[in-house]
């Protein structure tokens, strides 16, 4: 694990064509995009709609980003699933790619489980894809899976598995709970994504690893610029005006919103286009965002139409 994904990572959009069929090409040029703009790619996210894809989808999805160009050292799909046998292919397939990371979320159907339970999930999958397993990044979202994952169960996935287990996102939104994760476990190695990058300031200093934050789709840029700005004397103002986008996208449904702005910046209405049960943002919603972004002097500098 010599070349792990730090610093800013976007939970890629995944554009649709009129048959509501992933839109390839775009998905392509978006992954470069942000590529060119310093960004790790965590494909398969929930801002990717990925609990919308099919298995075949993202693999399919995953084989072209790295036909395309897009290198597989900037990868980190999300491979996680109800089925356990699709959590292994999804992981294997990333694994062999040279990925690296994945992404991988608890079971998250299955509510109430123990931390035993969801401890033998991810050492089935760690098992089952073997020695060539991409490094293992937890995904805690409790507030949408229902399956919290647990500083006690971190500790435990560390002890038997140190060579894979490599970190996790936190999306809880508590930020107590990422600075819990990063007190613990960072100083061993254990990279800490929180997930919006209004906690880049509070997190860098204490030893988080970076950001996976839905937003660094639209702002590549202004959020790297905080991750290598963030000691000096300009670190606040550049936190400050990465703030200022995220409040605005985070005011309204937050994928219909960002793809309805890079329908926008790439002059090509169909990103707007989201899979149900997602409902695209109506016109003047649309246009409320956009005169938001336009009054706090937004751009996406060379997105590609």
């Amino acid at each position: 694990m010599t070349n792990r994904l730090r610093g800013v990572i976007a939970p890629v959009l995944t554009p649709f064509d009129d048959s509501l069929e992933p839109d390839v090409g775009r998905f392509i040029a978006h992954s470069r995009w942000l590529v060119e703009n310093h960004a790790g790619l965590a494909i398969f996210g929930t801002n990717s709609e990925a609990a919308s894809l099919s298995v075949g989808e993202r693999l399919s999805l995953t084989e072209a980003l790295v036909e395309g160009g897009v290198p597989a050292a900037k990868l980190m799909p999300g491979t996680g699933a109800c089925a356990l046998p699709d959590a292994v292919e999804l992981t294997r397939h990333a694994s062999r790619i040279g990925a690296a990371g994945v992404l991988v979320l608890p079971p998250f159907y299955f509510k109430g489980v123990s931390d035993d339970g969801v401890f033998a999930y991810y050492a089935q999958i760690i098992e089952r894809v073997g020695s060539g397993c991409a490094p293992l990044y937890l995904y805690h979202i409790p507030q949408m899976s229902q399956v919290p994952i647990t500083l006690g169960l971190i500790e435990r996935l560390l002890k038997r598995y140190p060579r894979t287990i490599a970190g996790a996102k936190d999306s809880s939104g508590d930020w107590n709970n990422a600075k819990a994760m990063i007190d613990n476990f960072a100083a061993s190695g254990f990279d800490v994504f929180p997930a919006s990058e209004s906690l880049l300031l509070q997190a860098l200093p204490i030893g988080g690893a970076g950001c996976i934050s839905a937003t660094v789709n639209m702002n590549p840029a202004g959020i790297q610029r905080v991750f290598e700005g963030w000691q000096s004397a300009e670190g606040p103002a550049l936190q400050a005006r990465a703030d200022t986008v995220r409040t605005i996208f985070q005011a309204t449904p937050m994928i219909p919103a960002m793809k309805h702005v890079v329908s926008h910046f790439s002059c090509h209405a169909p990103w707007r286009r989201v899979r149900p049960p997602l409902v695209a943002l109506d016109d003047a919603a649309g246009r409320d965002v956009l005169a938001q972004l336009d009054a706090a002097g937004f751009d996406m500098p060379g997105y590609p139409r």
